[in-house]
């Protein structure tokens, strides 16, 4: 059984090695993945943006960009961190220039209207997406930080998220469902059914129709990579912007990949990679969910390894630090977190005995 640092460890970990071996064929079709790659299991270079960075095996994208702001903003806030924390770090410590060559467009616009002034709260109404993945793709930390309460991350996501989505959209609500299963998986004893039981919780009757939809195909197909055909019949989208990259498709994929794998960190970044449409995003939310229930125990060390050299060389990221210092940013926050907590308990105790 992994321990609970593993498996802080093993979310970033599984979540940021999917992301960069899934954005090597992000929008590709499984039938084109399958016919140049076969089984793609490997970190190759690409290219994102069309800006003539190619970026070396393991460079991750704009979503774990996002991913390392929340970090930091646990590490300023030694904790659960709020709106007003990420938006200070990307007043205080984000260069919008640099994030041009890393980032959406979108995320560079909030980021400059962070710089403005604009209330951390409001912001997320200045993204014109609504539903996008933009959030449950990089809140890994916030149900993290969360572990062992998944409504409060769900509660936590809705609120941080407000500075990159739109407060009446899907978006937030899905991110909450993904946050809601990472604080689930981080219990010692937690299963793949407790971490699917605790989204579905946080989706609410409005989701649970897709959520159920998805996890019976996986359930009703014995090979998991086979469900991307199935998918296909309800996942089409083409000719919008980020038509492939809706929050309600990509975290129904993901729990459904989560538990055709059985929460294996090294399946589930495989499976979603070869998936098809928006593999970088699916394979961050899937493997980011077995990350947080099963550690690394599985994942390739020369994956993590690669992750490590390029974050090294990258000189656009948001945060230039191993996967296990990513890890101990998060433990640290926890600790923190603890001593508050018990320091609330001691003190209504005394309340109640006074």
């Amino acid at each position: 059984m992994p321990t609970g640092f593993e498996k802080v460890f093993g979310c970033l970990a599984a979540s940021q090695i999917g992301s960069a071996m899934g954005a090597a064929v992000e929008g590709w079709s499984w039938q084109a993945i399958r016919e140049r790659y076969g089984r793609l299991e490997e970190l190759l270079p690409y290219e994102h943006y069309q800006n003539g960075w190619q970026r070396p095996p393991g460079t991750t994208e704009d979503g774990i960009e996002r991913q390392r702001v929340f970090l930091r903003a646990i590490r300023r806030a030694r904790g659960r961190p709020t709106a007003d924390d990420v938006a200070a770090v990307w007043r205080e410590e984000v260069d919008s220039e640099k994030a041009a060559w890393c980032m959406e467009p979108f995320d560079r616009h909030l980021i400059r209207l962070a710089k403005a002034g604009v209330p951390a709260s409001e912001l997320g109404r200045f993204n014109p997406y609504t539903g996008l993945v933009s959030l449950s793709r990089s809140c890994h930390p916030i149900g993290l930080i969360n572990a062992g309460d998944p409504a409060q991350a769900s509660r936590d996501v809705r609120a941080v998220g407000r500075v990159l989505q739109q407060p009446l959209g899907d978006g937030l609500a899905w991110a909450g469902v993904v946050a809601a299963g990472i604080a689930a998986a981080l219990v010692p004893d937690a299963t793949v059914e407790a971490v699917l039981a605790a989204a579905r919780g946080a989706g609410g009757p409005a989701f649970l129709g897709e959520i159920r939809r998805a996890l019976e195909v996986a359930e009703r197909t014995g090979d998991p990579v086979a469900m991307r055909e199935k998918f296909d019949a309800y996942y089409s989208g083409h000719g919008t912007a980020y038509a492939a990259s809706q929050a309600n498709e990509v975290v129904s994929k993901a729990l459904a990949v989560f538990q055709a794998t059985k929460g294996s960190p090294r399946e589930a970044v495989v499976t979603a990679v070869n998936f098809s449409r928006d593999t970088d995003c699916l394979a961050a939310v899937a493997g980011g969910l077995a990350g947080a229930l099963s550690g690394t125990a599985d994942l390739q060390p020369e994956w993590l390894a690669q992750l490590d050299a390029a974050t090294e060389v990258n000189p656009y990221t948001n945060l230039k630090l191993s996967l296990e210092a990513q890890a101990h940013v998060v433990w640290d926050g926890l600790e923190a977190e603890a001593e508050r907590a018990a320091g609330r308990a001691a003190a209504l105790r005394a309340i109640r005995e006074a």
